[in-house]
């Protein structure tokens, strides 16, 4: 059976430990992608994950990387106003991003690319509702430096969990990748004799 290779492009440490529940070995060659002409053409928020993940895989297949199966991902939060919420470039953004999520309900997009000698690429959506946030609670909340990282300026994951109040669907697509959907995918994309 021929032994396939797997890379993972993307640098972010929460796509890292989930990818690891579906392929337990695979490299990281996170992606030179240049994201912000993409960002400013007129794209729905699946559009945008779904071509962004497309456009990191092709980048690290291409780079010197063909033979393998290369994995890209992105995460945005869509604003209950559907704005396109990425990762805040500062304190006072992170601060306008959760006071436009306290206590409404907003989506959240991750799309997944599988490339190899051909390619797939699919959306996953999560809706979250957050808790009523006064500006003390933001304020506490960017005290932990959590949010800096992240789409939308918060980790489920972390200490983000307290501003919460519901979910609706898929949780770890709101960490950052959805591992059931991507274990149906690459099990469909590489058939049969593959890993699983």
């Amino acid at each position: 059976m021929e032994t396939k290779r797997f890379i993972l492009a993307s640098r972010s440490p929460r796509r890292r430990e989930l990818l690891r529940l579906i392929i337990p070995e695979f490299s990281v060659v996170p992606s030179q992608f240049d994201e912000e002409p993409l960002m400013k053409q007129c794209l729905s928020p699946e559009q945008l994950v779904e071509k962004l993940s497309f456009e990191k895989a092709q980048e690290v297949f291409l780079n010197g990387n063909q033979g393998t199966i290369v994995i890209g991902g992105d995460t945005v939060v869509v604003s209950p106003d559907n704005c396109i919420f990425g990762i805040p470039k500062n304190q006072e953004e992170a601060f306008h991003m959760l006071s436009a999520l306290s206590g409404k309900a907003h989506r959240v997009l991750t799309g997944v690319t599988i490339y190899g000698q051909i390619s797939r690429s699919f959306v996953s959506s999560t809706e979250v509702v957050f808790f009523p946030l006064s500006p003390q609670d933001i304020n506490e909340y960017l005290d932990t430096g959590e949010p800096f990282d992240k789409a939308g300026a918060y980790g489920i994951q972390g200490y983000g969990s307290t501003l919460v109040k519901e979910i609706h669907g898929d949780y770890f697509n709101v960490v950052g990748f959805p591992v059931a959907r991507f274990k149906r995918e690459l099990r469909d994309f590489i058939g049969n004799g593959g890993i699983f």
